[in-house]
């Protein structure tokens, strides 16, 4: 498929402020559409655990530390949110430390360059529903917390130098959110710590330039 080389010329001939409303456009555009995959992910995710086992895929057929639903959830939310804590303080670590994570930071950055809040939200709450239900809900009953985690890892290959490390990163992850579903039996935890985490690592992806120089005080 060619590029449209018309519309490109279009759109350098435009004024600054109409180029700058056509690339928002098209990152809402892009935000929708992601959206759209997750929240269809989702759906379909749940008609397949609904009709092949009996039970809802937020919740584990047989964990660890059977519980009150209250205890459970409770746990789960609080260890969810312990672990997002943690993986976000470990981002602003890193980053500004160590070349492998910063790197990585400015692979990862184009996606979330022109991203307004409202899509920062709607990408973070529905992406991690979608990939809670699968890699947690569904799968991890079935196959384990270390199968889901390594296949959770593979689906978040991407191109460039790094895309072993954020394989890695995120197999590292699922492991950590795989324990929590399969040790409370509720999802809310992996739900709050994956929301959460790239809720505000997509606001630092996009806020952030690793290369730019620091402000004076």
């Amino acid at each position: 498929m060619r590029p449209d080389f018309s519309a490109m010329k279009r759109r350098d001939r435009m004024p600054l402020v109409m180029r700058e409303r056509w690339t928002r456009t098209g990152k809402g555009a892009a935000a929708m559409g992601i959206a759209v995959s997750y929240a269809l992910l989702a759906a379909i995710v749940t008609a397949v655990a609904l009709a092949l086992r009996d039970g809802v895929p937020w919740v584990h057929p047989d964990p660890w530390y059977p519980a009150p639903l209250a205890v459970s959830v409770s746990l789960s939310a609080l260890l969810g949110l312990a672990m997002a804590t943690a993986l976000v303080v470990m981002t602003r670590l890193t980053v500004p430390r160590f070349v492998w994570a910063r790197r990585l930071h400015e692979e990862l950055r184009p996606v979330a360059r022109d991203f307004s809040a409202g899509h920062i939200l709607l990408i973070a709450g529905l992406s991690s529903l979608g990939e809670e239900l699968l890699f947690r809900g569904l799968l991890t009953p079935w196959i384990g917390v270390l199968p889901a985690a390594i296949l959770f890892g593979l689906a978040h290959q991407m191109k460039g130098p790094s895309r072993w490390v954020w394989a890695g990163w995120a197999a590292a992850v699922g492991l950590g959110l795989g324990a929590i579903f399969a040790l409370t039996g509720s999802l809310v935890g992996p739900l709050l710590a994956h929301a959460v985490v790239n809720g505000v690592n997509l606001v630092y992806l996009r806020d952030h330039d690793p290369s730019a120089p620091p402000r004076a005080a």
